[in-house]
């Protein structure tokens, strides 16, 4: 097994940490496999602009994953900010509604238009939090009906809306596909080895699962980050995913 395959790059890993220096430890130990990192609110609110950039100059793929969900405007402004960052994906809240995320790509162009070197980011959106129960669906946010139904309304909206895909469990994957066309995107967390405790996930399948629901990209956290040794845990996860690809 290379770790320079495709499976790689198919594959986000959270960078979920107080710190630049503690996700800089784990690049270190990641040192040459290829895949997609993922900034979320924890590191880029502690790091910032900057350490995107660092991530970009060594060769990532970025995934900021800070749910953008604000007045259509305010979001405009934003998604015109991180496109100008250079990061590769990002993601709005389909909660926000069709004209939030119509003016968040509205953003995106703006920015793409006033430096020609940008390349456009894959803007995706968020559908439900794979910690969203049926019964906090129902009770606390006041959703009716299952989190399959709201998921895949908030699909159709994203797409309607002009995004690229969505995020969404692994068990929304599927459904989503079928209703909305191969080519829309899914980005699933919720991805737990055989084995991994699921924390504070509840919906969720193996990285190879994921990917035999026909998913894109895979979000894993804790199982290499909290590995003690999370090269290799993320070279066991990859090796899993091709030896059940090619059966």
């Amino acid at each position: 097994m290379t770790t320079l395959s495709q499976t790689a790059g198919r594959i986000m890993v959270a960078l979920d940490y107080p710190g630049a220096d503690d996700a800089r430890k784990l690049l270190r130990e990641l040192a040459g496999i290829p895949c997609y990192m993922k900034v979320g609110m924890q590191l880029f609110y502690s790091a910032g602009p900057a350490f995107v950039r660092e991530l970009k100059q060594e060769g990532y793929k970025v995934f900021l994953d800070v749910k953008m969900h604000d007045i259509p405007n305010t979001v405009k402004g934003g998604t015109a900010s991180v496109t100008k960052l250079g990061v590769d994906m990002f993601n709005v809240h389909c909660a926000g509604g069709g004209s939030m995320m119509k003016a968040a790509l509205e953003g995106v162009e703006e920015a793409l238009a006033s430096d020609s070197s940008l390349t456009r980011p894959v803007v995706i959106g968020v559908t439900q939090l794979t910690s969203t129960s049926r019964e906090m669906l129902n009770t606390e946010i006041g959703i009716a009906g299952t989190v399959e139904d709201s998921v895949l309304r908030y699909a159709q909206l994203a797409q309607a809306s002009g995004l690229d895909g969505v995020v969404a469990s692994p068990l929304e994957v599927t459904k989503i596909k079928e209703v909305c066309g191969t080519d829309f995107k899914t980005v699933t967390p919720g991805i737990r080895p055989a084995g991994s405790a699921l924390a504070d996930q509840t919906r969720v399948l193996t990285p190879a699962e994921a990917f035999a629901q026909g998913t894109d990209y895979i979000v894993i956290g804790r199982p290499i980050t909290g590995s003690d040794h999370p090269r290799s845990a993320l070279e066991t996860i990859i090796e899993g995913i091709e030896a059940y690809e090619h059966n």
